[in-house]
């Protein structure tokens, strides 16, 4: 016999009456019943859990034990379904509140496009799930999990859509910079070249899709063989950087960390493709248009933050596409509300942001 909540809760019962009769009335069962529910119990646990006295049934040693630990999954169930019972109610009633799930890669971009549309959508419950897993996010969008998405796709290493997925790219090229100590001989130019690091210690995060991979096919094709680290901490390898061990590519964007600097590379040898990634049926094309365009602004303004970027963009515009006009009146607006939703209501859950692995660099 396998264990579940019910076994747990009658363990439960004798104990806080302290007798098998009391037991079995607070149950709704006959005292032979649960008498051979315990011994049932007992044997698969494979000890005694429960010593009968005068006074009543007293747990014993290895009793006290299993319920210690079968309290909290108690309380943890009853809870479960309270929040999930509130939920259904919630999404099947009046005055339901609308859900957002955004999913996205490490990036900068992340935190202001999540600021504009909480501001497009204050009634709206968005989370956001980040996870250094490109290929780990289109799941979740495949399996309902999420309903949109933010990825990078690493040059040569195409990622498998879900063939229930959609996509738009955001930028089809997005160039990878390099980040190296002060100290570094190439740090004062305002761009590097690619051999001039050829005897330097390179890292990526191994958590990241195909990153060493197209890392390697880089230097192969540029007849390069350095050593590469796989470093997933994202403060370890900032201080390996900073004390001139090691580089490591990152994207345009990112600000140098302390005792850092960041340039682009000669020529862009290291790229990777930005694609906006969605459930179909998740959300209306003007609500998609709109989230894409939030996205695309994000990621303008911080690229313009960026003196290296900014000059990079300057010279290679345009290289974000704008969202198509669907169901826009002439002012911009969306004839169908700032997100229709469509099918989508998935019911109110407090806001939060939760990660599936490290940030990173990028």
């Amino acid at each position: 016999m396998e264990l579940d909540v019910r076994h747990l809760r009658v363990l439960c019962a004798i104990a806080d009456t302290g007798s098998l009769r009391k037991a079995a009335l607070q149950l709704g069962m006959t005292q032979p019943s649960l008498t051979t529910q315990l011994h049932r119990i007992e044997r698969a646990i494979g000890g005694t859990l429960f010593t009968r006295e005068q006074t009543g049934s007293r747990p014993t040693a290895l009793g006290h034990s299993v319920l210690s630990r079968a309290r909290p999954v108690i309380t943890e169930m009853a809870a479960l379904v309270a929040a999930a019972r509130q939920e259904a109610r919630d999404a099947t009633g009046p005055g339901r509140q609308r859900r957002l799930r955004i999913g996205s890669v490490g990036s900068r971009a992340v935190a202001a496009w999540l600021r504009r549309v909480h501001e497009r959508l204050p009634d709206t419950d968005t989370t956001i799930h980040v996870d250094v897993s490109a290929s780990a996010l289109l799941r979740m969008v495949a399996a309902d999990q999420l309903d949109v998405a933010f990825v990078h796709e690493s040059e040569g290493f195409p990622l498998r859509v879900p063939p229930d997925a959609e996509q738009r790219v955001l930028m089809d090229r997005e160039p990878q910079f390099v980040e190296l100590a002060v100290g570094h001989p190439a740090a004062g130019r305002p761009v590097v070249r690619l051999a001039d690091l050829a005897g330097d210690t390179w890292m990526v995060d191994p958590t990241a899709d195909h990153e060493y991979a197209a890392m390697r096919r880089v230097f192969s094709l540029a007849g390069l063989n350095p050593r590469v680290l796989q470093v997933r901490d994202n403060a370890t390898a900032a201080e390996l950087v900073a004390s001139g061990e090691a580089v490591r590519p990152c994207q345009p964007t990112s600000p140098p960390a302390p005792g850092t600097v960041v340039r682009p590379v000669q020529g862009d040898p290291l790229a990777v493709r930005l694609l906006f990634t969605w459930r179909p049926n998740a959300l209306s094309p003007p609500a998609l248009d709109a989230l894409y365009g939030e996205l695309r602004a994000a990621y303008l303004d911080l690229a313009n933050v960026n003196p290296a970027y900014a000059a990079w963009l300057a010279r290679h515009e345009p290289v974000l596409p704008e969202p198509p006009d669907h169901g826009r009146d002439d002012q911009g607006r969306d004839d169908q509300g700032p997100y229709d939703h469509g099918p989508y209501d998935h019911g109110p859950a407090a806001a939060r942001c939760t990660a599936g692995g490290p940030a990173g660099p990028r």
